[in-house]
């Protein structure tokens, strides 16, 4: 496998989930990263490796600004709703969803809204994924 199929945006968004779930329970965020990106890879992990400028950016952008991100996740739910509620795996990946559409002007945001929806399928529901969606896609502004 290259290292280009390795380290697909795809791949380092579901590293970069890992790493904020990680997070969640404290620790280091380089630390996270770092053990997020090599877990499963046939890599010495005292070696030193250079880990991908995306994935650092996303976590540590996300882990910045996560107050930021949670007021304006909280104001697209439905009355009643609080962000509280949800569960850790939706909001994470609502956190960087919601992330890459604001920050990351090389990414489309409805790439970045289908990529979170996807990381939702992978862990987590159907029911989840729609959810996902439907307050993602309110953020979105490009046609």
């Amino acid at each position: 496998m290259t290292k280009a199929a390795v380290d697909s945006r795809r791949d380092l968004r579901e590293r970069a989930f890992q790493a904020l779930m990680s997070l969640e329970y404290d620790g280091d965020v380089l630390a996270a990263v770092r053990f997020a990106y090599l877990h499963d890879k046939d890599i010495d992990e005292e070696k030193n490796v250079e880990l991908p400028i995306f994935l650092l950016n996303l976590v540590n952008g996300i882990q910045g600004t996560k107050s930021d991100l949670d007021d304006k996740i909280a104001s697209k739910l439905k009355a009643g709703w609080t962000i509280e509620r949800l569960t850790l795996v939706e909001k994470n990946i609502l956190r960087l969803g919601l992330y890459e559409i604001l920050e990351f002007d090389e990414t489309p945001q409805i790439v970045a809204v289908n990529e979170a929806i996807e990381l939702s399928k992978t862990f987590s529901d159907e029911k989840s994924s729609k959810f996902v969606n439907g307050i993602l896609s309110q953020f979105v502004t490009e046609e």
